[in-house]
């Protein structure tokens, strides 16, 4: 497996690549103005267990300097991890980072580099089809239609037609596309905590991101929002009945929309909620959800854009945990481990109706580099059985978070699957008030041992586990040991056990 020896902490000795050329590009073209190659110096190599190396930049600016330059030419809403304390990442490799000074960092909240950072063989497959070809998807290539063919092939049921974008919210705005197209609606139907892109569209039904203090539109005009199916903290708590019930909030949202006179579009829903909290739905909610959506004419999107590819364990998709086949699946983030690339995938029927509209033509969607890209992607997936791989550490975090839990009052719930975990942090297990200010000083403590986890969920009190999938079960450990004696501390700070 691709990983780095030196354990968490440890500076990194210089490795065997080359520096890339700071005088003379490969292809003999002089080298960059002065104003250009002053931001980066070549410096020492980053040193992989495996004998490998990646070369490690030695940066001219300070962090001082480089936030400074952030204020003035970034966005002011564009966050930092840290701000009080920035991190500077030069490097990555498999589940670690490495800052300006060498120091290892251990990543366990990365998510988008899915196969681990700067995966040879992915880097290989990129640079090769780089220095061949790169261009649009209206000239024939071997590399679109063969990822095609086998993106398809996880599929179940008549899910064979594909749409190639570059990010997960192009992915998730295409299906509202495809959905409109097919049932002729425009009331899309979402889940309360779920985040589904940045556009104006996926905002509206996106309360994530609607429910933000300062956002004044709030939730789309043909936006419907139903409870979060969370068997923890929400309406519905027997496991037996939750799916069922839950389930019945979307027919309650069909039937406000008939009554206003339109036509149901979609449903969207991801087979676990990320944003929302780690959220496992629970059993039967999509399969009843997508019969009341059906039943009113409508489609069903599955928002596989944080949680697909292996990352639950048990399956390859998070909506196959639920038993279903929706009409739409939506995917980006670890598709392309850090490359720009998302994929839409629905049925000919729906495809059909949408290739009456008008034509689709995506400049970068599906060019030859990022489709290489993907397919080096698939190949590390099967050659090193990431998917059982997550299910198996995954288990032993699950079963040390348990372990945690019998010593720690401040965690109340544990949730998730695979490598896509969750602890939900009270301040009281009875009243299940959230340890907000709890969680975020854990993930400040848990960064200054250079180990970064997250906090989500609609209280922010959730610590969000999503790793690089090589994240491996001496990773596991540290995670859990750390965790360990921070809880410790922070449970006596705030007052919850006495010193």
């Amino acid at each position: 497996r691709f990983k780095v020896s030196a354990s968490a902490g440890e500076s990194i000795d210089a490795g065997i690549l080359p520096t890339r050329a700071t005088d003379v590009s490969p292809n003999g073209l002089a080298s960059p103005p002065a104003k250009v190659a002053k931001c980066v110096e070549s410096s020492s190599a980053v040193t992989a267990g495996n004998g490998n190396a990646a070369v490690a930049d030695k940066p001219v600016m300070s962090k001082d300097e480089i936030m400074d330059a952030r204020r003035k030419h970034i966005g002011p809403n564009v966050p930092v991890f840290f701000p009080d304390e920035p991190l500077h990442i030069v490097r990555g490799r498999g589940q670690y980072f490495y800052d300006e000074e060498g120091h290892q960092i251990l990543d366990c909240i990365n998510n988008v580099c899915h196969v681990g950072h700067c995966h040879p063989h992915v880097v290989a497959r990129a640079q090769k089809q780089m220095a061949e070809l790169n261009t649009n998807s209206r000239y024939l290539h071997e590399e679109i239609v063969r990822y095609a063919k086998r993106l398809t092939s996880y599929m179940p049921g008549d899910l064979s037609v594909c749409y190639f974008c570059c990010t997960g919210s192009e992915a998730n705005e295409l299906a509202a596309r495809l959905a409109r197209a097919y049932t002729g609606g425009r009331e899309i139907i979402a889940v309360d905590g779920a985040y589904h892109g940045h556009t104006q569209l996926l905002i509206d039904f996106s309360s994530y991101k609607h429910n933000h203090p300062g956002y004044e539109p709030g939730c789309g005009e043909h936006a419907s929002v139903v409870p979060v199916p969370c068997m923890y903290r929400g309406l519905h708590r027997d496991p037996a009945t939750a799916g069922e019930k839950y389930a019945y909030h979307v027919k309650e949202a069909i039937d406000k929309i008939h009554a206003k006179g339109e036509k149901v579009q979609s449903f969207f829903c991801e087979g676990l909620m990320s944003c929302g909290g780690q959220v496992v739905l629970p059993e039967g909610y999509l399969k009843h959800a997508y019969k009341h959506v059906r039943d009113a004419g409508g489609v069903c999107v599955a928002d596989e854009v944080q949680v697909g590819f292996g990352r639950v364990g048990t399956h390859f998709w998070a909506f196959e945990t639920q038993g279903v086949i929706p009409d739409i699946v939506t995917m980006g983030k670890p598709i392309g481990n850090g490359h720009p690339l998302a994929v839409v995938v629905t049925t000919p029927k729906i495809a059909a109706a949408f290739a009456k509209t008008t034509s689709y033509f995506n400049t970068y969607g599906g060019n030859p580099v990022s489709c290489a890209v993907a397919n080096a992607v698939l190949d590390v997936i099967e050659d090193e059985h990431l998917q059982v791989h997550a299910k198996t550490v995954g288990d032993e975090i699950l079963a040390g978070y348990a372990e945690l839990k019998k010593k720690h009052v401040v965690i109340g719930d544990i949730r998730g699957t695979g490598l896509m975990l969750g602890l939900d942090l009270v301040k009281d297990r009875e009243t299940r008030e959230p340890a907000t200010d709890f969680a975020s000083e854990l993930i400040h403590r848990m960064k200054r041992e250079r180990i970064l986890v997250s906090q989500d969920g609609p209280a922010n009190n959730v610590i969000k586990l999503k790793p690089p999938m090589c994240f491996s079960s001496d990773d596991a450990k540290l995670l859990l040991s750390k965790l360990d004696g921070i809880f410790t501390d922070l449970e006596v700070k705030f007052g919850m056990v006495k010193a």
